[in-house]
């Protein structure tokens, strides 16, 4: 495994995805919608679907936005952070007042409770909130006060930074932590309980305690977390195809193409991989999307 180099989300319409992150988030486009590439879509079961992409950037990072004729299933109703199908982006900014003052203008549906939300100390003391883009998808705005993480952004030009972590909810911890940490080789970097009003009002969720695990890949990049909920528990089980719109993907460079799928196999997965061997997709335990591209 080389680098998390990218995220994916399955969308209902580009030109409003397009809208949306741009006027709302500051991300710009990197190129006009385009097929997708045939090896890919070979590998995410698409081969027979018209499957159009638009890629866009936000600082260093890019996130493609999938469309599919004929459509997959809608994002389910009543979505709540517990879903094992949940899964945000967390976009740094500099000023969460200013950031908040040019979301809002596009009405985003939110997930916090009562705007921004100022964290513990013992948890990182970030301000952060919780919305959703048009289709459904979560994401998050977040202020670093200081520290590493603070550091990490702060020569990134603009009020929208870029994206610091991409977060899943996970049902099994134990299975997502090993999936995780062994075939894809990303490292514990930070582990934590949060809990209380605060996190309730952030997530949405009535008296939550969240374990929030934070892992690295092995070149520096965006990190992964993992929410696992042990209060309140997931419930909710669905199968999600990547042509479903609540279905997201995280894009990984590898180089071992052969030896990570025979990797993911011995984990009780089922990898599927396109015809040249250049693209692999699996559906982790909890069902969220991993593309992987030949570095």
């Amino acid at each position: 495994m080389r680098a998390l180099i990218g995220f994916g989300r399955t969308v209902a319409d580009l030109a409003v995805t397009e809208a949306f992150y741009r006027d709302g988030l500051g991300f710009a486009r990197v190129a006009p919608p385009e097929p997708v590439p045939a090896g890919q879509a070979e590998a995410m079961g698409l081969a027979d679907r018209r499957a159009t992409q638009l890629r866009m950037r936000l600082g260093g990072q890019t996130v493609t936005f999938l469309a599919v004729d004929p459509p997959g299933a809608r994002y389910p109703g009543d979505p709540a952070a517990t879903d094992p199908f949940f899964q945000h982006l967390a976009i740094p900014v500099r000023d969460m007042e200013a950031a908040m003052a040019q979301l809002s203008r596009l009405a985003p549906f939110p997930i916090s409770r009562g705007g921004a939300q100022r964290l513990p100390a013992s948890t990182g003391g970030v301000t952060a909130f919780k919305f959703r883009d048009p289709d459904g998808h979560p994401l998050e705005l977040i202020f670093f006060p200081d520290g590493a993480p603070a550091a990490r952004w702060r020569d990134a030009p603009g009020l929208f930074l870029g994206i610091d972590h991409s977060a899943i909810t996970v049902a099994d911890l134990d299975a997502g932590l090993a999936f995780l940490i062994g075939p894809l080789g990303l490292t514990l970097a930070a582990r934590g309980l949060n809990q209380g009003p605060e996190q309730a009002r952030l997530d949405g969720v009535d008296d939550p305690q969240v374990d929030v695990i934070a892992l690295e890949p092995p070149e520096p990049a965006p990190h992964v977390e993992l929410l696992h909920y042990r209060v309140p528990a997931t419930r909710r089980r669905l199968s999600v195809g990547p042509s479903d719109r609540s279905a997201t993907r995280y894009v990984f460079s590898a180089a071992d193409m052969q030896g990570l799928s025979r990797r993911l196999r011995e984990t009780g997965l089922a990898p599927q991989a396109s015809a040249d061997g250049t693209v692999i997709y699996c559906a982790g335990p909890d069902g969220h999307g991993f593309l992987f591209v030949r570095a």
